[in-house]
């Protein structure tokens, strides 16, 4: 059963990590190339704060973003802004995710994500872990896949498998670390083509995009071309 509590516990510390890490920083290292294609360190700050005030609009039952082209633009329009700036808009848009997260609120209710996307209320908060924790790692600036704490990259893999599972592009795979296990890819009778092997953190990379799966063992044919999030 989710806890949303315990996630928007775990969004904070979180966050604060990510505050310690990025006040580390200089206004000439937030414009250099994130991990991310395309991406600045700017850019990714910039679209964790905007981020954490699309999740207030979507438990407030308001649109996540006014439109594709408004997201895109305000990301744009806030990655070349000094250190000092992205910081303070980090905290602040952090603390106006926390202040809704706090408010009295039905948690069962459904919500409206991006794209016509619809989940429980009480997966927002695991939704914005996500964000911080993962674009933590996209800034490349010491904190890695392994650094992240356990039950958030055990829930995340569940997640993405699940994700995947049934899409027709994607074969049936058993993807497991030695200990669990996880199904994805298309449903068949016959139960699991292709096993995928490896240490937890190569496995979210891989399901997440971050890593490209070279450290993974792959049985029964090669390793499953996953389609974009």
């Amino acid at each position: 059963m989710i806890d949303h509590a315990h996630d928007l516990e775990s969004v904070r510390d979180a966050t604060e990590r990510l505050l310690l890490a990025v006040g580390k920083l200089d206004n000439a290292s937030v414009t250099e190339p994130s991990r991310l294609p395309g991406w600045t360190r700017g850019h990714v700050l910039a679209h964790l704060a905007r981020n954490a005030d699309a999740l207030v609009n979507v438990l407030a039952g308001r649109p996540m973003y006014v439109s594709a082209e408004a997201r895109d633009s305000d990301i744009e329009r806030d990655a070349p802004r000094p250190l000092d700036i992205q910081l303070t808009d980090l905290r602040e848009s952090a603390a106006r995710f926390q202040e809704t997260g706090a408010a009295p609120a039905d948690w069962s209710r459904t919500v409206e994500l991006r794209n016509g996307v619809t989940d429980s209320a009480s997966r927002v908060p695991f939704r914005r872990w996500v964000e911080v924790e993962l674009h933590h790692v996209d800034l490349g600036i010491g904190y890695e896949l392994e650094d992240l704490p356990e039950d958030f990259t055990e829930r995340e893999i569940d997640f993405l498998a699940d994700r995947f599972a049934g899409h027709p592009d994607v074969p049936a795979t058993r993807v497991t670390d030695g200990t669990r296990a996880w199904s994805t890819g298309r449903e068949t009778e016959e139960g699991a083509e292709v096993t995928v092997t490896g240490s937890p953190a190569d496995l979210l990379g891989w399901l997440a995009g971050r890593r490209s799966g070279s450290a993974l063992t792959v049985d029964g044919g090669p390793l499953p071309a996953l389609p974009p999030l």
